[in-house]
């Protein structure tokens, strides 16, 4: 990034759409499929927009957005009503598009430590596709789904934490069942606000002129497409001019001489229209729909909302409850903690808590084990054999046998190659549908392919007196003081053993017949 920068605050704000996972569309009856493939299918009516048609509240989809409040510590509405955003587009045959304006469901909250401004419903608007031969078509199976937007503060200054927080919003769609999010479907759509000013100005709370970045479709595309706006807008002011307030789109591919210095996606923004104020929309009350008063309405009453939103049989319903109960109760690093929170259908962690529950030692040792060789080694194992369906076959090691290997790493029984071996001689039994109460045994296994480490002084002694016999200048050095010099011996004597010896016994009798 060029140095000029750091003479800049960039003030970022958040737009984001997410299509909620209901059975029906918001106002009527249709289906609300993302995975339909005949355009038109899931069509009535009521979402094409005919005249004399009555729309519908899908009490599923306003409850959805309700525990999303209470799970960002937002504000619930008491009352709300719905309103007509006026505007013409091939993709809204009405005219206008239902959504929520004065009275937003949820007011505030505070999301991956952004403070949150409001999150309200609407209707989904239906899918243009625009061909080679200039013709566009208009699918309406989407128009009418319900979309929840939630729009943050200006609070977020560079590319990196806004990708942060549009990720812990996909996580927390996922986990209370509200939504899948895929941003490739089209499913989660974000916006982004993007200004620049000086550090004198942004103090004085004297913001640049805005502009917004439409339907970033991943996470690469929001990261790529702040950066280079940041950038774009810092050298226009270096070079004296005005940053228009505008609505740009986002180019992954940049044209030739286009792109940015920042380290991440290549690609450019570029002008679409001059941006639209709320007054361009004329808002009105929508005279069609009722107001309505969420306390009358039982299913939206605080005390079930709050039960649904907590009680689950991991006791971890949302994603930063997890993060920290994996760090606090099992010290897994940042990265550790990660895997168990993507794994918002919980199979992985209750895999793991199983194993951890059947340790014949719960200590924190034993718990380390268990996270290094289930993340590193078995699902390395899972990936490579069964590559993108490997969470269906995490059980293929049963919990009892995966406690039962940790416990004998444990105790000097195998060593960790030998512990690897035996993971991949299960999975190998496994596949080749020898999968009885006994196969899986790592203590038979080990057995069976001669891995039981040895710890015996008397049965490696013999082993270890020809090497220090067949290395006598290395000994020589250890002996003159280089104490390095004993990793060598250690691993002449693993060799000789073929890696059954215990390393911790091989180097106390080394030390001890070294002097």
């Amino acid at each position: 990034m060029d140095k000029s920068t750091n003479k800049y605050i960039p003030t970022i704000g958040l737009e984001i759409h997410a299509e909620l996972k209901t059975a029906s569309k918001m106002f009527c009856s249709c289906a609300n499929n993302p995975d339909e493939e005949k355009p038109n299918a899931n069509v009535c009516a009521i979402c094409l927009g005919h005249p004399g048609t009555l729309p519908v509240l899908n009490h599923e989809a306003i409850k959805s957005v309700l525990k999303i409040g209470l799970a960002v510590n937002g504000k619930l509405a008491d009352f709300t009503e719905w309103d007509r955003k006026n505007y013409f587009y091939p993709d809204i045959p009405k005219g206008y598009q239902i959504s929520q304006y004065a009275y937003p469901l949820i007011s505030g909250g505070t999301l991956a430590g952004i403070q949150l401004e409001r999150i309200h419903l609407e209707e989904d608007t239906a899918q243009s596709t625009h061909d080679t031969h200039e013709k566009s078509l208009v699918n309406f199976n989407r128009s009418g789904v319900p979309l929840m937007e939630l729009v943050t503060t200006p609070t977020i200054h560079d590319a990196k934490t806004a990708v942060a927080f549009a990720k812990e919003l996909q996580l927390l769609l996922r986990y209370l069942g509200a939504g899948e999010a895929n941003m490739e479907k089209g499913e989660m759509r974000v916006e982004a606000n993007i200004s620049v000013a000086s550090a004198e100005d942004t103090a004085a709370k004297k913001f640049g002129t805005k502009t917004e970045v439409k339907n970033l479709n991943s996470f690469r595309a929001v990261e790529g497409a702040i950066a280079f706006e940041i950038e774009r807008q810092i050298a226009l002011i270096e070079a004296g001019e005005k940053v228009k307030q505008e609505t740009r789109g986002w180019r992954a591919e940049a044209r030739a001489g286009g792109g940015h210095s920042n380290e991440g996606p290549a690609g450019e923004t570029y002008s679409q229209r001059s941006k639209e104020s709320s007054h361009d929309y004329r808002y009105f009350p929508e005279p069609d729909i009722p107001k309505l008063k969420i306390s009358e309405i039982p299913e939206f009453s605080h005390d079930i909302l709050s039960k649904e939103l907590t009680d689950s049989s991991d006791q971890a319903l949302l994603p930063w409850v997890r993060r920290e109960r994996f760090k606090n109760d099992y010290g897994a690093t940042d990265k550790e903690a990660e895997v168990f929170v993507d794994d918002f259908d919980g199979m992985l962690t209750k895999y793991f808590e199983t194993i951890v529950a059947k340790l014949s030692n719960k200590d924190t040792k034993n718990v380390r084990l268990v996270l290094n060789y289930l993340l590193t080694d078995y699902l390395g194992l899972l990936k490579k054999t069964h590559g993108l369906d490997w969470s269906d076959k995490l059980n293929s090691i049963k919990p009892e046998h995966f406690a039962e290997l940790i416990d004998m790493i444990s105790a000097g029984d195998i060593s960790s190659s030998g512990a690897k071996k035996i993971l991949a001689l299960q999975l190998t039994e496994v596949s080749e549908n020898k999968e009885s109460s006994l196969s899986q045994s790592p203590k038979i296994l080990a057995k069976k392919h001669d891995l039981i480490q040895k710890s015996n002084a008397a049965d490696l002694e013999p082993a270890i007196d020809k090497v220090i016999a067949d290395n006598a200048a290395v000994v020589a050095e250890y002996r003159a003081g280089k104490v390095t010099s004993i990793q060598f011996l250690i691993g002449q004597a693993m060799k000789a053993t073929k890696g059954a010896a215990n390393p911790a016994v091989i180097k106390e009798l080394l030390t001890k017949k070294l002097g």
